[in-house]
């Protein structure tokens, strides 16, 4: 059975979204704006639900479309999300606004690679969850990794990168920066999998999301 079938079937099975994410997602589509795909966003909004965290960085806010969804199913959680695009940052604004989460998400302009003390002065956070330049997940990781609560867990999205990530090492039938986009996403992967300082498994939902759990300390 073909892979796109079975996404095809598990997304006719997904309960219609109110017409403010409709409007988002059409928006996105429209605007060739990168949101996360729609069984990728409920794997995440199930865990999320299961982990009840009181307060989420976002790195990579793009039009507030994954924010607003996560504040939609967590009626408790505060969120920080930082943007460094400032068109995508005013239609965050924008949409945030509209949804009347204004309270719980905060939403930041700049890269979140020189937001560092910003960020730290409203954590910790329960959750991360990476989903930015893909060649700076391991910069995000190490940055922000020490503003993770205990026992809490990060999550990366795009990892699988539409499976390319499974390619041969040096497919030449890729442009060069593809080729080296893609080498730092495989190493990336291998050092989150041998990190063992967290349990980490990766999901081929969506377009491939890693979640790492922070394995804490033992009681003596």
């Amino acid at each position: 059975m073909e892979n796109d079938t079975i996404l095809s079937y598990i997304e006719s099975l997904l309960p219609d979204q109110d017409e403010a994410v409709t409007q988002m997602e059409q928006y996105a589509l429209d605007h060739a704006v990168p949101i996360m795909e729609k069984t990728g966003i409920e794997v995440l909004i199930s865990l999320l639900v299961l982990k009840q965290p009181k307060k989420i960085l976002e790195i990579g806010t793009a039009i507030g479309y994954s924010a607003i969804r996560m504040c939609k199913a967590l009626p408790e959680t505060e969120i920080v999300t930082a943007e460094r695009n400032a068109e995508r940052f005013k239609q965050a604004a924008i949409n945030i606004e509209a949804n009347a989460l204004a309270d719980r998400i905060t939403v930041l302009h700049g890269d979140a690679l020189e937001l560092k003390e910003q960020i730290e002065e409203k954590g910790p956070y329960d959750v991360i969850f990476i989903d930015a330049a893909k060649g700076q997940y391991m910069r995000f990781f190490k940055m922000y990794e020490p503003m993770l609560s205990k026992n809490g867990c990060i999550i990366t999205d795009n990892v699988l990168f539409k499976g390319l990530v499974a390619s041969e090492e040096e497919d030449m039938s890729f442009h060069r920066r593809r080729r080296a986009l893609l080498r730092k996403i495989r190493t990336y992967n291998e050092w989150l999998m041998s990190n063992k300082a967290y349990h980490t498994a990766i999901f081929p939902v969506g377009d491939g999301m890693a979640v790492s759990i922070k394995r804490g300390e033992k009681d003596e």
